[in-house]
């Protein structure tokens, strides 16, 4: 039988500041905190239950509906280590997904809105050059992702959080160095998210879910 595994937003974000907490303490580097919002869609391939449900969600982000689409992150720039470009981020993601209730099989309401969290480690690079204030970066990581789950059919109502599995992430932008301490910056970040949760009537609902997003966002160097 599959357990749920309940988890609360709240103590989502609450592991992330306190990881970034912890190393920022910890270490000597330059450390960078930032903060962003965006545009961020949704696609993926069909939703399956235990129970024979099979359908096409047709998935969308609606990224300004509230709670809106947002994230924060925390970067450890390796610097001390003989001039590496190269830094380490901890990615905390509040992401939108919302399925068409016209291809579920009578469900009243479909959607992981609070949202589809994400949480992530990443390795970045960026191509640094002291003579200019913007510079390019890339990223890889992976890590968990935790889905409000919102499930309204005949048998039942699911409404919690619940553990969905592994998030794998990339995305690549630009930042402009504008003061000393403060930083913008837009990107690309897409992540792709292994979802299997339990709902009512002890089943389980399983998809994968590829959120795509254009950020923009401010940081914070120390």
């Amino acid at each position: 039988m599959h357990r749920a595994f309940r988890i609360k937003q709240p103590a989502i974000a609450a592991l992330a500041i306190s990881a970034f907490v912890f190393v920022a303490g910890s270490a000597s580097a330059e450390m960078q905190f930032s903060a962003y919002g965006g545009f961020q869609g949704a696609t993926g391939n069909n939703v399956k239950t235990s129970d024979g449900a099979d359908f096409d969600p047709n998935w969308s982000g609606k990224s300004f509906k509230m709670p809106p689409y947002f994230g924060f992150r925390g970067i450890w720039w390796l610097d001390q280590f003989n001039e590496s470009n190269w830094g380490v981020s901890l990615d905390y993601t509040h992401a939108k997904v919302y399925g068409d209730l016209g291809n579920t099989p009578g469900w009243s309401h479909f959607e992981f809105t609070d949202g589809l969290n994400m949480l992530t480690l990443n390795a970045l690079y960026r191509f640094q050059d002291p003579s200019r204030k913007w510079t390019p970066y890339v990223g890889l990581g992976a890590g968990i992702n935790v889905p409000h789950v919102e499930v309204t059919r005949a048998s039942g109502r699911t409404f919690d959080y619940e553990f969905g599995g592994a998030s794998l992430q990339a995305q690549a932008g630009i930042s402009y160095q504008f003061s000393k301490h403060w930083a913008t910056f837009v990107e690309y970040k897409g992540n792709y998210n292994f979802v299997d949760v339990p709902i009512d009537s002890g089943a389980n609902l399983k998809t994968n879910v590829f959120t795509n997003a254009i950020n923009f966002g401010v940081s914070f160097n120390f």
